[in-house]
Parts: structure tokens; sequence; C-alpha cells
């Protein structure tokens, strides 16, 4: 195969275009993610729901989506990640769409399980994808794909804001419908762009003898990394589920301000894009484990912060501190995840996705369970104490010593890609 031309710097031009092209897709997802859950509460209003319906409804997201993400995994490994992604994305955009078309409660069931499905699968291969992207430019990459998601959870939080005030005359199909249309071009348009990835099959061929493509079908992941590294994103995500879902009916509830409630989210959200942006610098001057332990540290006096807030204006500040110190933790651990599977199958990544899922359903029962046994107050105790548990689990996040493993020849410490 011929070599790739090099664009400015020394990084092959399919790689740069790669590179664009993840973003497309992490944009997408945080759009298509933003406009449906800013816009739950029109959907409970249109179908009527309870709050009891309304937490089946919400629990489906989460729960479906861990599956998506374990069968993404094993699709990977089969086809690889880009084919997987090029066709989860579409289709998620399109469930979505569905959501705020269907008539019916049963067509709304049928239409959120297919978005937590698909979400899944897109959550786990678009960050395989990520991976792959920063280990040919050999430095770090993640945080910045992760800032891009921010970027269009935010653009799909301001879109349900302006179709969902009075007198817009959008309705909930054309909103979301709109949204749709948007993501599908951006991942449409990405697709071909993608970082070409080996199946299992192909893999094999290289390997040289006949009984390699069987083995690279089922790569040796090693458990204890992945279960360390998964274990404090699961911790974070809990955190994240708490501020996510609580922080608004603390601040109004516990505090009495209802003109600042909005402000907890909004102020977490805000550090979050902006932790993100600067991430990959921090990662290159002082290493994922160094950057993990600041961050779930900044994380911890943030949500302590909030929980002990005396005022609402110190909550909004503790929330803003959480996002900030939160928002680093993800993406490196899907950079950690990376460096374990030097083969790129994405079975790593993808295990380490399910923390994802686990984190927000445990933060949402902990939450509630604590909150009406108590009170929210010591219901974001219980998170905050748990971030501990990420700041121990820090050095988990570096890249292992040379000859440690075979994880050990994967990663952005790896070389460049030259063409």
């Amino acid at each position: 195969m011929r070599p790739s031309p090099l664009a400015p710097g020394g990084i092959a031009r399919v790689d740069r275009a790669a590179r664009v092209a993840v973003c497309g897709v992490f944009f997408t997802t945080g759009l298509a993610f933003a406009t449906l859950v800013t816009r739950v509460p029109a959907l409970q209003a249109r179908f009527g729901l309870g709050e009891g319906e309304l937490t089946a409804v919400l629990a489906l997201v989460p729960v479906v989506a861990g599956v998506g993400s374990v069968l993404a995994g094993s699709a990977s490994v089969r086809f690889g990640s880009r084919r997987v992604v090029r066709i989860a994305q579409p289709a998620l955009v399109l469930a979505v769409a569905a959501a705020g078309a269907v008539p019916t409660l049963p067509g709304l069931y049928a239409a959120v399980a297919a978005v937590g499905l698909l979400l899944g699968a897109v959550d786990a291969t678009m960050n395989t994808q990520a991976v792959a992207v920063e280990r040919r430019y050999g430095t770090s990459l993640l945080t910045g794909f992760h800032a891009v998601w921010s970027a269009g959870a935010v653009l799909g939080s301001l879109w349900a804001a302006f179709t969902a005030a009075p007198g817009r005359g959008v309705g909930l199909a054309a909103a979301f419908g709109a949204a749709a249309a948007i993501g599908l071009a951006v991942s449409l348009a990405a697709g071909p762009f993608l970082h070409r990835d080996a199946p299992a099959e192909r893999r094999g061929e290289a390997g040289g003898d006949a009984g390699s493509g069987a083995a690279a079908s089922r790569p040796r992941i090693p458990w204890r990394p992945v279960l360390l590294v998964g274990s404090a994103l699961a911790v974070v995500y809990i955190a994240d589920s708490a501020v996510s879902s609580w922080s608004a009916v603390y601040i109004e509830t516990g505090l009495g301000s209802a003109a600042l409630a909005p402000l907890g989210y909004g102020a977490y959200q805000a550090t979050t894009l902006l932790g993100r942006a600067l991430g990959d610098h921090a990662v290159r001057r002082f290493g994922p484990a160094a950057v993990v332990r600041a961050g779930a540290g900044a994380a911890f006096a943030g949500l302590a912060c909030a929980t002990a807030a005396p005022a609402p204006w110190a909550a909004v500040a503790g929330f803003a501190l959480t996002g900030l110190g939160a928002s680093v933790v993800m993406p490196i651990g899907f950079s950690a995840a990376g460096r374990l599977d030097p083969e790129g199958s994405g079975t790593a990544v993808a295990r380490v996705n399910v923390s994802n899922y686990v984190g927000f359903v445990l933060g949402a029962v902990l939450i509630g369970t604590i909150a009406e046994a108590l009170d929210l107050r010591a219901a974001f105790a219980a998170p905050t104490v748990l971030l501990l548990g990420a700041v121990l689990l820090a050095r988990s996040f570096d890249p292992p010593r040379p000859g440690a493993g075979p994880a050990g020849s994967a990663g952005p410490a790896a070389e460049p890609a030259r063409g």
C-alpha cells in the first residue's frame, strides 16, 4: 500500500480527516442526546405520564444502552468500529426523531428503547474511533473529542429551549426532526472519513498463521485494569447523574431559590466544556494519572461545597467546580481502556463504557433512596464521599510500563503516523 500523503506537521492527511470525522460523530451524539433529555417534560405532558411511568421510560435508556455497548464491542471485533458506527449513528438520530413523533405510549417505549440500544452502540464505537485516532497522532486527544460532544449537547439544549418557548409554534415532532436532520447530515458526511480499523478476519490475515484469525476474534483484554478504570468512571458517573438529575431540585427545594435552580446544571455543563477543551494539554504536560487525581479531587471539593452550601449561589459554584473536575476523568478513562487493547478491537473501550450506564443507574437510585429517607443534602453527601475512590484509583489511568504486558505497546505515547 502506498503511504498516505502528509499534511503539514507530519500527520497523514487521512488521519487528520479521521480526526475531523470523529469530531462530527461526537457532536452528533451530544446533539441527539440533549434534544431528547431536555424535552422530557414535554413528552411527559403529551402522554400524561405519572412519576412512576416517567421513571420507567427514563430507566430504559441506561439499561438498554449497556446492552448496546456490549453488543457493539462484539460487533466491532468482527466488523470494525467504523462500520458499526456508520450504521448505528444514523439509526440513533432517526430513533430520536421517532421519539418526538410517535402518537402512542407503546410507540414511545419502543422509540426510547431503540435510542438506548443505539446510544450504547455509538458511545462504544465512537470512543474506539477516538482512541484509534489518538494512537495515530501519538498524543492525547480524547478530552477534546468529548468537548465536541459537550458543544453538541449545549447546542441541542439551546435548540430545545428555543422551540419550547411559548408562541414559537414548533411542535415536538418538528423540533426533534430538525435536530435529527442536522445530526443525520453530519453523521453521513463524516462516515467515509472515519478511521479504517481492521475487522478480526483481516487482523488475523496480517498475523500470518492459519489460527491467528480465530485468536484475533477473541482479543485478550486483562480484566483487572478494566475493572479499576471502570470503577473510577462509575463513581464519577454517579456524581454526574446526581448533578444532572437533582441539582435543580436541590437548589429550589433545599436552598429555596427557584430563580437560581437551573443555573446549577448550567454551570456544571459550562465548566465541563471548559475542562474538556483544556484537558488534552494538561494530560500532555502532567500525564493522565496526575490529571485524573486532580480532576477527581476538584470534583470531590466541588460536590462537598454544594452539599454544605449555606446559600444557592454557593451550590451553583460547587456544581461548577464539580463539572470542571469530573469533565477530564471520563475521556481519559476511554484513553486508558484503549491502551489495554493494542489491536484496536474496541473490546476494552466497550467494557469500560458500561460503567457509564452502571453509574447513571446507581446514581439515580442512590440519590432518590437517600433523599426519600433523609433529605437531598444528605443524598449529595454519598457521591461526594465516593469521589474519593476515583482519587485513589487515579494511578490505574497511567500507561503500563514497558514490558508490563501486551497493553504496553499502544496509547498516546505511541509513534505518530508518518504515512
